[in-house]
Formats: C-alpha cells, structure tokens, sequence
C-alpha cells in the first residue's frame, strides 16, 4: 500500500476528485491548506503573497493503482503554471478500519 498525497490549486480539486471516482477510487482526505514552493510566495504588483491556498488530497491506494492515481491527479491539475501543485507518495505499513478491525484496505 502506498499513501498518496497531492497539493493542487483549489479551482482543480473537482475536477480531480471526478476523475478519481470515474478510474474507481473513491477513497480520499481533502485538506484546505497554506503554503508556498520553489517561487517563495507570488507578487503581484505591489502586494506579495508569500503563502496561497492550496488542498491537499490525501489517499492510500494498493501498490499497482499508484501510476493511474498519480496520472489521473497530475492530468486534471495541470495548468502549465508555475503552482499547479507537487505529489508525494509514501509507504504505508498498515491500514485498520476503526469499527471493524478489518486490516488492509
């Protein structure tokens, strides 16, 4: 199992979340967060903007549906700008469901 966590631009998180349920996964944490990358913020014209909205999507996925979610996530968020976010992928030892106990996803 793999964690998969992706910082996108706000106005894409739909568009990424319908192009996940139409691939079958369904399963997913979305988290309205600040931050900034490599470019340190945004000027424009006089203001700097040194943290922008973003929403992290959190999702754990089984090891062989990683490329489809990252494909999937890196398609519906690309604007060709500076900004249209990063993606993290993580290994994940175990997954518990609290009222079940049932292991794995």
């Amino acid at each position: 199992m793999k964690m998969v966590r992706a910082i996108v631009r706000p106005e894409k998180v739909d568009s990424i979340v319908e192009g996940l349920e139409e691939a079958g996964h369904f399963s997913l944490t979305k988290l309205n967060v600040f931050g900034r990358g490599k470019q340190k913020g945004i000027t424009l014209g006089d203001v700097h903007y040194d943290e922008l909205p973003k929403v992290m999507v959190l999702m754990v996925v089984d090891d062989e549906s990683v490329e489809e979610v990252i494909k999937i996530i890196s398609f519906k968020s690309y604007t060709g700008h500076f900004g249209d976010g990063k993606v993290f992928v993580s290994p994940v030892e175990e997954a518990i469901t609290i009222r079940t106990g049932a292991r794995g996803l």
